[in-house]
């Protein structure tokens, strides 16, 4: 919202004026407790200070009072609307301003984190494993990009905003794709992600403009996700894979979400990559008994890869084969991808291999455990070597 009323040549005015009411917060929280209402609080700080500055800084006289000639306001009676409507009215735009095709889109993951989401740098760049310098350069960068290109704090125009659209989904797709597969060392998940990119989907859903069969895919997918977050890692945080997890722990009130969302995304003859990905997610969320829910699964991973294909489907979609047809047809169908240089190959091809061969098996893991990067991928191959090694 401040960066709507600074104007992006002027974001890290508003960043600064956040951090400092934050750190207000930090401090006087600390000595006095946490205030009844912790959001108006905050709002009302931030208001006073975004007055005070704008009172004695001079880009309130050059900027921004030329654009209030006709009906200048006295400086103590600056209306700085920080309603709730207005507050999500701001973030759905800002979302369509750094998701502008003109910014890299790892930059527009960052700056969704770092503006949308209140992230800080270090937090950035666990996620991004990188450094913070990395993530100063990249974020500075982007907001030149900003500048540069003039681009404004808008929803963009009718004929525009399906394209621009897509680009959004793309970002908070990939914001709780790093959140639900952490790539950082020591994290299985990342909730806080997750969550943040379900928030930012859902103004998507209540601006009549954005409210899409693809946007209401996308929700749905990542309900059904959320769904089992409880059941994939256990107490002392380490992942527990699909076929082992605890139906109990799954949230059968997500799962509705899920249910009621994949609905709504069937407005229309539009079919994205989003229904097809929450259409598979659907099929997981089922009970293993329930008939043909493997051979579900296996066909829409064959229609998703001729939609949008990528190695990863690709690989999942071999997983979902072993289960139809068995994992001789699954092994031939895998190592056609050739995926030499991914763990994940070499993962898949082990857990194929085990049982028919496990000399094969253990050369495959082996490989997948040198080429895995996260902890939480090395202790995963780790077990299954084990359990060959030991029997």
């Amino acid at each position: 919202m401040l960066c709507k009323l600074f104007g992006l040549p002027h974001i890290e005015t508003a960043e600064d004026i956040t951090n400092d009411t934050f750190l207000l917060a930090a401090e006087t929280w600390g000595l006095k407790g946490v205030p009844e209402n912790p959001a108006a609080w905050l709002y009302t700080v931030a208001k006073n200070k975004t007055k005070d500055y704008l009172k004695r800084d001079k880009i309130f006289s050059e900027k921004v009072s030329a654009g209030l000639k006709l009906q200048p306001p006295p400086p103590d009676e600056i209306d700085i609307d920080l309603s709730a409507a207005n507050i999500q009215d701001s973030q759905l735009k800002m979302m369509f301003a750094i998701c502008h095709p003109a910014i890299p889109p790892e930059a527009r993951i960052g700056l969704s984190l770092r503006i949308l989401c209140g992230f800080g740098i270090e937090e950035i760049a666990a996620t991004f494993l990188t450094s913070k310098e990395t993530i100063n350069k990249r974020l500075f960068r982007a907001k030149e990009k900003l500048r540069t290109e003039k681009i404004t704090i808008a929803l963009p125009g009718e004929a525009d905003i399906a394209q621009r659209l897509d680009d959004v989904l793309t970002t908070i797709y990939l914001l709780f794709n790093e959140g639900y597969y952490s790539t950082t060392q020591h994290q299985v998940m990342r909730k806080e992600l997750c969550l943040e990119a379900m928030r930012l989907n859902y103004f998507l859903l209540e601006n009549a403009a954005t409210n899409t069969p693809a946007v209401n895919a996308l929700m749905s997918l990542m309900c059904f996700h959320a769904s089992r977050f409880e059941a994939r890692t256990n107490d002392a945080g380490a992942y527990i894979l699909y076929e082992e997890q605890d139906r109990n722990l799954w949230n059968d009130e997500l799962i509705s979400r899920g249910n009621y969302y994949l609905i709504e995304s069937a407005r229309g003859t539009a079919l994205s990559k989003y229904h097809l990905e929450a259409s598979i997610a659907y099929w997981h969320c089922t009970p293993t008994t329930v008939k043909n829910k493997w051979d579900n699964i296996l066909q829409l991973y064959n229609q998703l890869l001729q939609l949008s294909y990528s190695p990863v489907t690709a690989l999942n979609r071999t997983y979902a084969l072993s289960k139809v047809s068995g994992k001789t047809t699954a092994i031939k169908e895998a190592e056609k991808l050739n995926l030499s240089g991914n763990h994940l190959y070499h993962s898949l091809l082990g857990y194929l291999y085990t049982g028919i061969d496990n000399a094969m098996a253990l050369h495959h893991f082996t490989t997948a455990l040198q080429l895995a990067k996260t902890s939480t991928d090395k202790n995963i191959i780790s077990q299954y070597l084990h359990k060959i090694q030991s029997g």
